[in-house]
């Protein structure tokens, strides 16, 4: 079939008639002219307005789109911007509690949940108790769980924190009666100047320390293993040296036939040590008197 455009042709009728024409006479198509000749609407559209036709390449279209990523790019840029002066603003404003002493069996949700009715809580840090004693408790037949020996808690806002920090240090600690920290007192104080920051570094300090003197308690364990080892080494060159002498010695004595020389052991007189002269000597009662003493008299 033959799609054609025809202005001319409005009615149904005429359109039908037009149709049955083509379908009988293939061969005979009116030519058309070259303005009613079908053009897209696109091309039709940059001849009226008169552009050109690399108004249309792509090369345009990737700098458009290039241009609205960068934008987009700029604006994501300014809210991070925004973002993290908020973020360095709320840092500021919080402030930072010191547990000297943890409750028994209290771990940091116990403490988050008390302690949030308060304020909002940002962060807790407890330091776990040393693993020996953990294990000797075990063994004892104790708690079985982990417990913490002191701690930080890192309040929203400074007020917050020193009114807690005022308001429960020496207090009970209370809650349920069922609890096992019910009886227990709040040790707590506000640090003031001292952030989280202060407490991750020293922290890390603390970490740095420990790792450099385990590597000195290392480096000296080897050193110790390296001088043993060696020692080791060296008698055994020593007691194989010893028995290949002793061998030799046995087939030379044997060749000769003559038998191996004891060892000779020499011995040295001894004098005794002269008294100083100058040291005043007590006076020692004679034998005789302590034989006539300690026999009674009867001889």
């Amino acid at each position: 079939m033959y799609r054609i455009r025809t202005p001319g042709f409005s009615t149904p009728l005429l359109r039908c008639s037009l149709l049955l024409y083509l379908l009988h006479s293939p061969h005979q198509i009116p030519q058309l002219h070259a303005s009613q000749q079908y053009k897209p609407r696109f091309m039709a559209e940059t001849v009226k307005q008169g552009q050109s036709k690399s108004d249309f390449l792509p090369e345009k279209q990737n700098i458009l789109y290039d241009d609205g990523m960068k934008r987009k790019a700029e604006n994501s840029r300014a809210r991070k911007k925004k973002r993290s002066r908020k973020d360095l603003d709320g840092v500021e404003k919080r402030g930072v509690c010191y547990l000297s002493r943890v409750a028994p069996h209290m771990d940091p949700s116990h403490i988050r949940q008390i302690l949030s009715q308060y304020g909002d809580i940002q962060r807790i840090y407890l330091v776990p108790e040393d693993p020996t004693a953990q294990v000797q408790r075990k063994q004892a037949g104790g708690f079985r769980g982990k417990e913490f020996s002191e701690g930080w808690v890192e309040f929203t806002k400074k007020s917050v924190a020193k009114r807690v920090a005022n308001m429960l240090n020496g207090e009970q600690i209370g809650g349920k009666r069922r609890s096992s920290f019910y009886y227990d007192i709040w040790n707590i104080k506000y640090l003031s100047k001292f952030k989280w920051d202060d407490l991750i570094s020293e922290i890390a300090e603390k970490n740095r320390v420990r790792e450099q003197k385990l590597s000195l308690e290392i480096s000296a364990a080897k050193r110790e293993r390296d001088f043993y080892m060696s020692k080791v080494e060296q008698s055994h060159a020593l007691k194989h040296m010893q028995e290949r002498r002793k061998k030799k010695q046995k087939a030379e004595g044997s060749e000769s036939g003559d038998m191996l020389e004891p060892k000779v052991i020499r011995q040295f007189h001894q004098n005794r040590p002269v008294a100083d002269s100058s040291v005043p000597s007590k006076p020692r009662l004679s034998k005789d008197i302590l034989s006539g003493v300690f026999s009674g008299g009867s001889k």
